[in-house]
């Protein structure tokens, strides 16, 4: 199918910048104690065509809460800025348990495209 897989790797500026990984890719441990590709170039999230995230939870108007340390947020603010979705899409994946019926959103919250469940 000709598509490229790129992974997340956390920045200095505690922004998320993407690697392309292959099967080959080796993969190391950051300060979080997460994999991270090694090596090669980064590109900018946007990119980015479609971007899978887990969720902690998630609401029918596509809020989210993360895991609360503002990287996806600060480096997906761009779309706050938009009027129509172009790219990328947020894709949030969660069990349906973890939907709720309201999340009161931040000013700086990134909404999802929509939510994925099993």
């Amino acid at each position: 199918m000709k598509k490229r897989i790129f992974a997340p790797v956390i920045e200095k500026n505690l922004q998320l910048q993407f690697q392309e990984i292959s099967a080959e890719t080796e993969l190391w441990r950051n300060r979080f104690g997460l994999f991270e590709p090694r090596g090669g170039d980064l590109v900018s999230a946007r990119m980015l065509d479609i971007v899978l995230t887990p969720v902690v939870a998630f609401d029918t108007q596509n809020n989210r809460i993360g895991m609360g340390g503002g990287y996806f947020d600060r480096t997906f603010s761009f779309l706050r800025h938009r009027n129509e979705w172009f790219h990328p899409k947020i894709v949030g994946l969660a069990y349906a348990c973890q939907k709720v019926e309201k999340i009161p959103p931040n000013p700086w919250d990134i909404r999802l495209f929509c939510a994925i469940t099993e």
